[in-house]
């Protein structure tokens, strides 16, 4: 007996995706044989709401299968699969039905979100840039804090070594700054970019600055508010908006707040448990021993309970409203895990009063829509929380596809994201092959395999190395930049910049020597979101053709459809598509056939 099911396809189910609360949907089951099916055949539609109990519907008989029709009147996650007669029929690869035993069984995931969701349009169709603001640009010299080392040698390996106690400092500091950025603007326009990303900036010890000093004061290393504003101001002229990295779970312990060190003329929760910040933080033993990130002491946990700190940061004159005056785009949230349900409503509330559309980006690796953190299900993508998400799961099956040459886990990926999460998600996830926290994408490419950071330190790859790493950066890129979402380039991946893991990721821009070849390679593709905008700002997604290594897609709208072909295999492929259409990476003209060369890449339109 053979049945066909695919939430993705309308005519199994009515609303492909996710879909807002209120919405009635039809779910078919389609018979797939010649012969008529049973007269004694039965069939359910199970389903239930995350964590309730499985609710059996009996579906209809239609002239080719069976039908249910049902309203979801609340959001959150249901899941479900088909009873047929006695057999089960859940989810198997590329979300297609397949008989399967009961003790195997797998089903598929319905989100319903709030119907008032609704992501900024700004955003869509873009370019993200991301920048380590130590890093990148350096533009005059300003004041260093004490205990801090600046170093004269723009470029140089990052100190990476602990100390005689065990631990690395991460304070060493090359200068890059806000005017530096302000200065390279023109350079991130040429590569399309319409949203810049930076990491932390205010006032920290490190030079990553992930351990907050104080949320209300930009980091003297890196400017005034004054710089900022001037960013803002000069980035608009270029139609890119500034988004910053909000780190709330966690303060540093070198804080205003903590001040475990008495750098601060603040009475720190350290210091005394009259201090006006000690319910911030969970001590277990006043005062040495306390909750923190990943039991690292120099990032203590906060109490994202404490009425105080909610006030500190949602309050009318709150760290969230401070910036957001300043005309930043929104805010990226640093390890989104850590941050409860509530808080991030609360969140989501405050900065939506502030500008409607301002964005929020969260910090999550994995599935965002079925997330599980400290055994509670997450509501990230249900309407109420975050815009978009870093594309964890997609920059993984880029790099399998690209490194192997397998399709699967690249369309099981593509598959997943449409079918859970809201298309006001998907059309701004943030899609990343890179970032701080990752080696860089060329490492990743061509680089050796390295035991010790001590080897990495010194490891690098020769030219021949480099140049194979480069095509493999070239053919992920078009895939990041065709697929559902913004692409996001970590600075100085576009300029062929090695590196292994934090810090060697964390390298100077090295503005002396730049890779033209690849800065080309990533203008052009910047330019075709640009030239194209319609159909990569919220076009529909549709496979064309799918074999071992061979990956073939389109991305439309009602104006616009433009045809991506990625082969990394050592097959040739032709694939019939009607017209004639122009190349854009080639400049060649094909007629009636998409011609797919091995280990080749094209972007295809069709001529008028």
């Amino acid at each position: 007996m053979r049945f066909y099911f695919n939430p993705l396809d309308k005519a199994c189910k009515s609303r492909t995706g996710a879909f807002p609360r209120g919405s009635l949907v039809t779910f078919r089951l389609y018979w797939d044989e010649k012969n008529a099916m049973p007269r004694q055949l039965d069939a359910r539609f199970v389903y239930w709401q995350d964590g309730k109990e499985r609710i059996p519907l009996s579906m209809h008989r239609t002239e080719n299968g069976f039908a249910v029709t049902l309203r979801f009147h609340q959001t959150g996650l249901y899941f479900y699969y088909f009873r047929i007669g006695d057999e089960y029929f859940g989810c198997g690869s590329l979300r297609d039905g397949t008989f399967m035993p009961q003790a195997n069984l797998t089903s598929w995931q319905i989100t319903v979100y709030d119907e008032q969701y609704h992501t900024p349009d700004w955003m869509k169709g873009g370019v993200m840039y991301q920048i380590f603001p130590d890093r990148f640009c350096k533009s005059g010299d300003l004041p260093i804090g004490k205990g801090k080392i600046l170093r004269s040698d723009w470029g140089g390996l990052p100190s990476f070594r602990p100390n005689e106690y065990g631990k690395v400092l991460n304070n060493d500091f090359f200068g890059g700054n806000l005017n530096g950025i302000t200065e390279k603007l023109d350079y991130l326009a040429s590569l399309g970019v319409t949203v810049l990303y930076c990491n932390p900036i205010f006032e920290a010890y490190s030079n990553h600055r992930y351990d907050t000093g104080d949320y209300m004061k930009i980091d003297p290393l890196l400017g005034t508010e004054q710089d900022l504003d001037r960013l803002v101001s000069e980035a608009k002229k270029r139609g890119i908006r500034i988004v910053l990295d909000a780190v709330l779970n966690h303060t540093g312990s070198d804080s205003r707040y903590f001040n475990k060190y008495g750098h601060y003329d603040s009475l720190g929760a350290y210091q005394s448990q009259d201090s006006p910040y000690s319910d911030w933080y969970h001590f277990r033993t006043f005062p040495d021993s306390y909750d923190s990130w990943w039991g690292i002491d120099t990032l203590p946990a906060v109490n994202e309970q404490s009425p105080s700190y909610q006030e500190f940061v949602f309050g009318e004159n709150g760290v969230l409203r401070h910036w957001l005056a300043h005309g930043i785009g929104g805010y990226r949230l640093d390890v989104a895990d850590e941050l409860p349900d509530f808080f991030l409503e609360k969140l989501r509330a405050t900065v939506k009063n502030g500008d409607s559309e301002a964005v929020i980006i969260g910090e999550v690796w994995e599935d965002a829509s079925n997330k599980i953190a400290y055994s509670q299900r997450r509501k990230y993508l249900q309407g109420k929380e975050l815009d978009s998400v870093m594309n964890y799961p997609l920059k993984d099956a880029i790099i399998g596809f690209v490194q192997s040459g397998k399709t699967a886990q690249l369309r099981e990926t593509l598959y997943m994201l449409i079918d859970n999460y809201p298309k006001d998600t998907l059309d701004c996830l943030m899609n990343i092959l890179g970032t701080h926290d990752t080696p860089r994408i060329l490492t990743v490419f061509g680089g050796k395999n390295c035991s010790s950071k001590d080897e990495m330190a010194i490891t690098s790859m020769t030219q021949s190395e480099r140049e194979a790493a480069k095509q493999k950066v070239k053919m992920a890129a078009v895939l990041q930049f065709t697929l559902p979402g913004i692409p996001c380039i970590y600075y100085g991946d576009e300029n062929a910049m090695e590196g292994y893991l934090d810090p060697f990721c964390r390298r100077c821009f090295d503005w002396l020597h730049t890779d033209e070849d690849l800065l080309g390679f990533y203008r052009q593709l910047g330019a075709l979101r640009q030239n194209f905008h319609a159909a990569f700002r919220d076009g529909e997604y549709d496979e064309v053709f799918a074999d071992s290594g061979c990956f073939v897609y389109k991305r439309g709208s009602a104006d616009q459809t433009v045809y991506i072909w990625v082969n990394n295999s050592s097959n040739e492929y032709s694939i019939y598509v009607r017209g004639t259409f122009y190349e854009h990476l080639s400049g060649k003209i094909f007629s009636d056939r998409l011609e797919c060369p091995s280990h080749s890449y094209g972007i295809f339109t069709k001529t008028k």
